[in-house]
């Protein structure tokens, strides 16, 4: 089913001062919105499209993207992998420990999360349900842990769910579900401690369907971090800095974004995570492969260069990615879309729908 709505006061310019102060980042979602696992089937998930310079926004299943697009756009999507991150653990005297794997540091040593960890000692062997995992140090406000490879990890982790999904360990169904439905079709590069949620909606047909219009699908590879999470605790955004996340694109990926430049086509970045990237890496131009990393921290008035139009899930108020889909879409626009799903009782966050800000006129 599709619906089409204007938006009372749309098409309206934000005031300059508007979206400086965090508290104007805040919306109430009823919890039953929070989803708790994924569509039945990827593509089937409900969409907001709209664009930028429309008051329409239409409300449809987001497989019906393909109709949607003229046929020559380019869309950017992360393939990074999600790992196990997660491992529960028990200490020698027999207290439960959870820990979070949060990137790997060489030699078998990862920088980690340990919960709770007020009792814990630099030193101490944590029993796990494979090799045990040694605490070596503090360091900030986590620890250095050694484990061993990313084969040891895939063997004894878990899928590192975002705190707000809750699991009852024994419901098997959602348990065997997670490992495939938590990651994208495009996952190839592990590294992410979450899913880039926007790639969630795709599915082989969905793909195919894409590919044979005409649309070109361009990968990259952000490794996604624990700081999607964090909330920003400062009360003027501007002074809120995101926490450095390491990047890739390949000579391939550049020369397809510098043809689609040269001939005029649109670049629509799949998450908020593909437009960092594409924010970050400077004049769209053919060149070797990048890999670096990127502080990049989108606030209203940035100057947006190399994106026409973003896929993105609906995200935690007062979060950096909240702040940036409103840079990007306008700050009143945007909290007046979510305040549109809320009233559709469409799915939150992770798992939850998503919305689609297209290039002008292609909503329809």
């Amino acid at each position: 089913m599709t619906r089409t709505t204007r938006i009372d006061g749309d098409g309206l310019p934000d005031s300059p001062g508007d979206g400086s102060l965090i508290s104007s980042y805040q919306f109430e979602l009823p919890s039953r919105l929070i989803a708790q696992e994924p569509a039945p089937e990827r593509s089937a998930s409900r969409c907001l499209f709209c664009s930028q310079n429309s008051a329409d926004v239409v409300e449809a299943p987001f497989h019906t993207l393909v109709d949607r697009l003229v046929g020559d756009e380019i869309l950017v999507v992360n393939d990074t992998r999600v790992l196990p991150a997660r491992i529960r653990c028990r200490r020698q005297s027999g207290g439960a420990i959870e820990a979070f794997l949060l990137r790997p540091l060489g030699q078998g040593r990862w920088q980690s999360w340990l919960s709770p960890s007020r009792r814990i000692q630099a030193g101490e062997i944590l029993e796990t349900s494979g090799p045990p995992l040694k605490v070596i140090e503090r360091r900030g406000s986590g620890w250095i842990v050694e484990l061993g490879s990313e084969q040891v990890l895939e063997q004894i982790g878990e899928v590192p769910l975002p705190p707000y999904i809750e699991r009852d360990e024994q419901d098997q169904r959602l348990q065997n579900l997670d490992p495939q439905r938590y990651q994208t079709i495009f996952a190839r590069q592990p590294g992410a401690v979450a899913a880039p949620t926007a790639g969630l909606h795709f599915d082989d047909l969905l793909r195919s369907r894409l590919e044979e219009k005409g649309v070109q699908i361009v990968p990259i590879t952000l490794h996604v971090g624990p700081g999607t999470f964090k909330p920003i605790e400062v009360d003027q955004i501007h002074q809120h800095r995101v926490d450095p996340e390491w990047y890739f694109v390949s000579e391939e990926s550049r020369s397809a974004l510098a043809m689609a430049r040269a001939d005029g086509r649109k670049i629509i970045a799949v998450g908020t995570t593909s437009l960092r990237v594409l924010e970050s890496i400077g004049k769209i131009e053919e060149g070797p492969e990048i890999e670096a990393e990127t502080a990049l921290t989108i606030l209203p008035g940035h100057p947006f260069e190399h994106v026409d139009g973003l896929i993105t899930n609906f995200h935690l108020p007062r979060s950096s990615l909240l702040v940036l889909v409103c840079s990007f879409l306008g700050h009143l626009r945007t909290l007046s879309y979510y305040q549109r799903a809320i009233d559709l009782e469409m799915r939150f966050y992770s798992y939850g729908d998503c919305m689609a800000i297209l290039p002008d006129e292609q909503t329809r």
